[in-house]
């Protein structure tokens, strides 16, 4: 199997009539890559502030965190839909242990090595989740490039 670059924006899609595509080459056990893809995804439907954090070695609830900012509860649902259809493509399955159907400040995707928590701005800073697991690695990642090459 070929390497992929996850660093590479390209891998990303926004929000569209269609649902995200996976990346090349991404195995049904690469939990970084899948963290990272559903980053681009996230930041490609303007939540803000994502960021992935690396729990390996210090967490046994999973070894990535995708942390965002949603502005609404719709974008939120709709960016952890999204989320879901990319998922599937790639054959990993979402679990789910908190009903977030109907919430409007944390939602939340599981996927056993990989969590997704999406909060609105008041709540991310209540929950600070980035400082509670502040021994945790930022991954590099970077969003997919939406420069239309109009600017000089």
């Amino acid at each position: 199997m070929e390497s992929v670059d996850w660093l590479n924006p390209d891998l990303a899609k926004p929000r569209s009539d269609t649902a995200p595509e996976a990346p090349p080459a991404l195995a049904h056990d690469d939990a970084e890559g899948f963290a990272v893809h559903a980053a681009r995804i996230a930041a490609g439907n303007r939540i803000e502030n994502v960021v992935v954090l690396d729990l390996r070695g210090l967490s046994t609830l999973a070894d990535y965190f995708v942390i965002g900012t949603g502005t609404s509860n719709r974008q939120m649902h709709a960016v952890l839909d999204d989320i879901r259809v990319f998922a599937k493509r790639v054959g990993r399955r979402h679990f789910s242990s908190a009903d977030t159907a109907t919430s409007t400040t944390w939602v939340l995707a599981d996927y056993v090595d990989v969590v997704i928590h999406l909060f609105d701005d008041d709540h991310r800073d209540y929950y600070d989740l980035e400082g509670l697991w502040g021994d945790a690695k930022s991954v590099r990642w970077e969003p997919e490039n939406t420069d239309t090459g109009n600017n000089p």
